[in-house]
């Protein structure tokens, strides 16, 4: 049989300005033949703010991917279905 391996642990240093996170509600994607940029955005009553830039590999890209899709089934089936909202209904009133 072969040999299980344990998932390697890496320690990860963090400043606190980054461990608190950023709220994104928008983002923008580019992509090129070498890398995907992706814009990740605040969209608020004072206007569009840029949050986040990531540039990725496409190999990257598709890795986040389907690392997303596996994280929102299984939310989905834990707290069910994720109702969409149209573009039309986010706006500010």
């Amino acid at each position: 049989m072969a040999d299980q391996q344990k998932p390697q642990q890496v320690q990860i240093n963090i400043s606190d300005k980054m461990l608190r996170g950023r709220y994104s509600n928008n983002m923008m994607m580019a992509h090129s033949p070498e890398e995907f940029i992706l814009d990740w955005l605040l969209n608020s009553p004072s206007g569009v703010h840029l949050v986040s830039k990531l540039i990725v590999s496409p190999g990257h890209i598709k890795r986040i991917i389907n690392m997303l899709k596996v994280n929102l089934d299984d939310y989905e089936k834990k707290f069910g279905p994720i109702k969409e909202i149209e573009p039309s209904d986010q706006k500010f009133h």
